[in-house]
């Protein structure tokens, strides 16, 4: 049986192709189609089981209902829940995800840019790593759509979401500090990334209003790419050199994870002598015994804040001055255990 085109749907509701165009393109509005003839046309596709050419529209419209969204690692459970969360509420909008990790590489995320480019996709998610700001700027230039998420670029008039990550930190180091710890040692990846920074900074702050000093000494910085046998000989060092160490703050949830495998192959025992805390949550966490206190995200009202900025961009009228960029910044939660 031949399939049913939007003549078909045009003559059964007795209205012209170019009506049923407009509404299949999200147009109707805009077009002052009244309501009762959308939902009558709407009835008869959804009838009649229509199916839209999608790359004839995306050629007819120039969209193709695409959305690029680019992070470190997918991999990474922060980054694999933002996804899962994104791709919910767009597909609920009719779009689709299609998404690339950078390994915190700006060589690769400036391909995985052109790349996305190539396909023509409507918009762009990026967690952003330095060094691709001016292929941010060109894509603002040409009025695509861009939110950056999880890190800031200060020098960028780009909309972002982002945690308080210097709150972030505070929280976690006082919430020792306020257990009686008082040689907190600070385990982060060693990249220059903002939200990183910010995090260190948020320790070393409630350290100093606390009257503790920093040692030098207990922080150790883990490369990107470190491997497992990298990461444990930067921690044995750690607890060799500083015995005194009573509890650990670990910036990232993957270091933390690795963390407690090498504290199990020590056979440290994490209890009121010795505590950690966990930046970014996950089930692991929850499941271990003890449980980890962690400083929460908020995983959903990221994805919520993303999308809508994202939605509100591709409805602007892009003939139009830019609008005021959207410039958001949610609170973290730290969860005892």
């Amino acid at each position: 049986m031949k399939p049913p085109s939007i003549k078909d749907i045009a003559k059964r509701a007795e209205v012209s192709i170019t009506t049923v165009s407009f509404i299949l393109n999200g147009k109707a509005e805009k077009m002052r189609i009244s309501k009762e003839v959308i939902k009558r046309v709407e009835e008869i596709i959804q009838e009649l089981g229509f199916k839209p050419n999608q790359v004839a529209r995306s050629l007819r419209t120039g969209n193709t209902k695409t959305i690029g969204l680019i992070v470190e690692d997918i991999s990474n459970p922060f980054f694999s829940a933002i996804a899962r969360l994104i791709e919910d509420k767009a597909y609920k909008k009719g779009y689709k995800i299609s998404y690339s990790s950078t390994e915190n590489d700006p060589v690769k995320a400036r391909e995985l840019i052109e790349m996305f480019k190539s396909r023509k996709v409507d918009a762009y998610i990026i967690a952003p790593v330095p060094g691709i700001e001016e292929d941010i700027r060109q894509l603002l230039a040409e009025r695509i759509p861009v939110v950056i998420f999880d890190r800031n670029l200060p020098d960028l008039d780009v909309n972002y979401v982002v945690v308080d990550n210097l709150e972030g930190g505070y929280s976690a180091t006082e919430f020792l500090i306020n257990k009686g710890r008082k040689n907190i040692a600070f385990v982060t990846v060693d990249v220059e990334v903002d939200q990183i920074n910010n995090r260190f900074l948020g320790y070393q702050k409630a350290l100093r209003d606390h009257g503790i000093t920093a040692n030098e000494k207990t922080l150790v910085k883990i490369p990107f790419d470190a491997t497992e046998e990298d990461t444990n000989n930067l921690l044995k060092v750690l607890f060799e050199e500083n015995p005194q160490i009573d509890s650990v703050f670990f910036s990232t949830n993957y270091l933390a994870v690795r963390g407690l495998f090498f504290l199990k192959s020590i056979q440290k025992p994490i209890n009121d002598g010795f505590m950690i805390v966990a930046y970014d949550d996950q089930d692991v966490f929850r499941i271990h015994t003890p449980p980890i206190s962690v400083v929460d995200q908020p995983i959903e009202q990221i994805a919520e804040k993303i999308i809508d900025i994202i939605l509100q961009e591709l409805s602007a009228d892009r003939s139009l001055p830019q609008s005021e960029r959207s410039k958001v910044i949610l609170p973290t939660k730290l969860i005892e255990r």
